[in-house]
């Protein structure tokens, strides 16, 4: 039996899958580790505590499967996007990793919007947020610049753990493309924008597609691990592409969508010239010379677990849930808007907060719950109806993560997208999708696309009730009106909070 493993390294984890030449996951294993937080808006991990978990989750991997190393072929990567690694020229850490959830970096995004202006969008595809890894970098320029001065390169959390695990320093086009240092259409890093911030071009990595194969496993962590030195590794890719191949986003006309505790609208596209003027991200693709575009929604899932936490604290999902489909479309005249932290599309605003709106004394648990549910997909509706507008063909969508464990929220995504939804029969996200690039890389299968028709099954499809759709086509353009009409009452609140 031959085998590949996807290690996807998460903000909270890494988890490892092993996965045989049928998709099948014969096992998993996940190790934690912590977040530092040492101001209000940091966010910060050290990246030895990575390795040393990745490490750790190889080894107990093998030991819990007893898979021979031998029958184990390649390993790949998939990784949390933005996060800003600087190493010396001896490959030292020089400070945590700054994540891509870090919010101190307003100021620098301001500054590059104002030194770039539309050159930013023409180059790098997509707008100056606090999320992305040149902000990071011009954070550490202002704030700690004889740390900058030192650093030979700036790698991004996975490629820092591959480094680390094969003595190769490289990065893929898929995560480089959320570094703003991308030319995303030409593939290469843009010296038009290094220059304009005085950044040495030697400070970034060599660019290399998510199949490629980087390197083998360093002797010491073979023998740490219990993997061959042997092992191909290949390069992987950022958690959001490596989501969209393991759920076999591989060919025009296909998306998906993902809640978790952010949502996610993802859709493959092959033309490198489309301009969504910012409005949605886009990005490289693991697949050679394709994209992905990509709306987020900040607080999808996050907005269902912080409604339960605060106002049925005692109450599981599924008893909270258990009425909503009792509920007819619109909650009984309530809608709620899931900006609890700020939002990111089509609104990029960190003001804007939530709301229900509509409430009166009939409603009970239950319409709030549901209403809850309903503005989370109005919202990644928002990111469909881009796509759409920009020519795109939405009539299924792939739905992965936790929208897929209640059957009234997958009918609901039928309903409010007017459009089929598909579950798969197994879904392991991006770890999934690491492993298929290892497959592929191996020699196992042709294509990605071969190795996707061999690895993800569908299980139950929802078709869109005419009914419900018709009614939820009303209820979202209310959903609409909300934003504009409370973005300056959130800005005048700020200041309290």
């Amino acid at each position: 039996m031959s085998y590949v493993i996807g290690v996807d390294l998460g903000t909270s984890a890494v988890k490892t899958v092993l996965v045989d030449r049928s998709g099948r996951v014969a096992y998993e294993v996940s190790e934690a580790y912590p977040l530092i937080q040492p101001k209000a808006g940091y966010s910060e991990q050290k990246p030895e505590d990575w390795v040393d978990a990745t490490i750790v989750s190889l080894k107990k991997l093998l030991e819990i499967s007893a898979v021979q190393p031998s029958e184990i072929e390649g390993v790949s990567f998939s990784g949390q996007m933005h996060g800003l690694v600087l190493v010396n020229q001896e490959g030292k850490v020089l400070r945590n990793a700054i994540l891509w959830n870090d919010t101190r970096t307003t100021p620098q995004c301001r500054r590059i919007e104002e030194t770039l202006g539309g050159q930013l969008l023409s180059i790098a595809r997509n707008r100056a947020l606090e999320g992305f890894t040149l902000p990071k970098i011009l954070w550490v320029q202002e704030h700690e610049p004889e740390l900058l001065d030192q650093a030979s390169l700036f790698l991004l959390p996975k490629d820092y753990v591959r480094y680390r695990l094969t003595g190769d320093y490289a990065m893929d086009y898929s995560d480089a493309a959320g570094t703003l240092l991308l030319d995303v259409a030409g593939k290469t890093w843009s010296e038009d924008i290094l220059n304009a911030f005085q950044l040495k071009s030697s400070l970034c990595p060599k660019l290399v597609e998510s199949f490629d194969e980087v390197g083998t496993l360093l002797p010491e962590i073979a023998d740490q691990t219990g993997l061959l030195a042997s092992t191909k590794v290949f390069a992987g890719g950022a958690d959001n592409a490596c989501g969209a191949i393991g759920a076999g986003i591989l060919s025009e006309g296909q998306t998906m969508c993902s809640i978790g505790t952010s949502g996610v609208v993802l859709s493959y596209e092959e033309r490198k010239n489309l301009d969504f003027e910012g409005k949605v991200h886009f990005f490289n693709h693991g697949e050679k010379d394709a994209f992905y575009i990509m709306g987020v929604t900040l607080a999808a899932g996050y907005s269902l677990t912080w409604f339960k936490d605060t106002f049925a604290p005692q109450q599981s999902f599924d008893h909270l849930l258990a009425g909503v489909d009792q509920i007819p479309p619109g909650s009984g005249g309530l809608l709620f808007t899931p900006y609890i932290v700020g939002e990111r599309t089509p609104h990029p605003d960190a003001n804007i907060r939530g709301s229900f709106i509509g409430m009166d004394a009939g409603h009970k648990l239950p319409h709030f719950a549901r209403a809850v549910m309903e503005g989370i997909t109005f919202s990644l509706r928002e990111s469909i109806d881009i796509l759409r507008d920009a020519g795109k063909k939405v009539d299924e969508v792939i739905s992965i993560g936790g929208g897929t464990k209640n059957e009234t929220w997958l009918q609901m995504q039928a309903d409010i997208f007017n459009a089929a939804i598909v579950k798969l029969e197994s879904e392991q996200g991006p770890a999934m999708g690491a492993a298929m690039l290892a497959a592929y890389g191996c020699g196992w299968f042709a294509s990605l696309q071969d190795c996707s028709a061999a690895f993800i099954r569908p299980a139950k499809r929802y078709e869109p009730n005419a009914e419900a759709a018709a009614a939820y086509e009303k209820l979202f353009s209310l959903y609409q009106q909300v934003y504009p009409q409370t973005s300056r009452l959130s800005e005048g609140l700020a200041e309290f909070r």
